[in-house]
């Protein structure tokens, strides 16, 4: 969608009539879809980090009780899983600007956190082997049961909700209204989930120091190998996928062909990653680019 809507701005600004404006508008547009901050929360550190594209650590919450998932709303609110210990696990809701409440309470052990295109958030509860759904005022419904231990969690285009089975080592399909299939098995401790822009699911393997990567058919090949300890995933806008490699204490980058970095490091038990979601342009912009198409037209009739 930000590529068909930048080449229109760019193919409204031949004019010089309109030039300048047209140049402040792509350029105020084009600022705010590369904004994407990453947040990471640190387990062992009861820290939530917030780094810049280029970077920049800053720390966002501190003082938490073993912060595990972390999943934005489409307000830009973030919600952050507080495993706690058994019976006492809370969910907590920040504001943009940092100011921490409590979103949900008495959970045991909750890990995976995913949002669906309601608004609805989902909640893996590791210990009970619940998946639990609140509705945006907190009401809480149990969604699906598990045998053994759900993990991570992912939603994909068609709204249906993907979610790793840690010890049972497979990885579950549930169709919008809670139709469970089995996806794959056979895995090795499967842990975090993220679905590309193509649906291809990747998967963290503890078990095994990798990330596999299943297409929608559930073909698998190795992404990548030789990790240490790899725990959440996450893409952003560009397409990159980032883990979180918590023995080695960084965060790693990867390219769409698998070109690994390292993003940042010297984190001390990195667990689960979620990026901002990329702010839509204003209404204002878009208005300011609808006036100057249409004065572009007019001038060149």
């Amino acid at each position: 969608m930000n590529t068909k809507f930048n080449f229109s701005i760019r193919a409204a600004c031949h004019s010089s009539f309109v030039g300048a404006a047209c140049a402040a508008v792509f350029m105020t547009i084009s600022a705010n879809a590369r904004a994407q901050n990453l947040f990471v929360s640190d387990y062992y550190n009861g820290t939530i980090y917030e780094y810049t594209p280029g970077g920049v650590q800053s720390t966002f919450a501190s003082g938490l009780n073993t912060p595990y998932g972390l999943a934005f709303n489409s307000a830009g609110d973030l919600f952050e899983a507080n495993a706690n210990s058994i019976g006492t696990g809370t969910i907590n809701e920040y504001t943009p600007g940092g100011a921490q409440s409590t979103f949900a309470s008495g959970l045991s052990d909750p890990i995976g956190l995913a949002f669906n295109s309601a608004g609805d958030l989902f909640e893996a509860d590791a210990n009970s082997g619940h998946i639990y759904e609140f509705t945006s005022s907190g009401v809480r419904s149990t969604f699906a049961s598990l045998s053994y231990s759900p993990i991570g969690m992912a939603f994909n285009s068609g709204g249906s909700l993907f979610v790793t089975d840690f010890s049972g080592g497979n990885i579950y399909e549930y169709s919008p209204l809670g139709v469970q299939s089995t996806f794959t098995s056979g895995l090795h401790n499967p842990w975090g989930l993220a679905i590309n822009s193509a649906g291809d699911l990747f998967v963290s393997e503890y078990g095994n120091n990798s990330i596999l990567e299943i297409t929608p058919g559930g073909a698998q090949s190795i992404f990548a190998s030789g990790l240490n300890t790899p725990y959440g995933l996450a893409f952003n806008s560009a397409g990159d996928l980032f883990e979180a490699d918590a023995n080695s204490h960084n965060i790693y980058e990867f390219m769409p062909n698998g070109k690994r970095s390292t993003f940042a490091s010297g984190v001390i038990f990195p667990t689960l990653l979620a990026f901002q979601p990329v702010p839509e342009p204003s209404a204002l912009a878009l208005m300011a680019v609808g006036i100057t198409a249409l004065m572009v037209r007019r001038r060149t009739r």
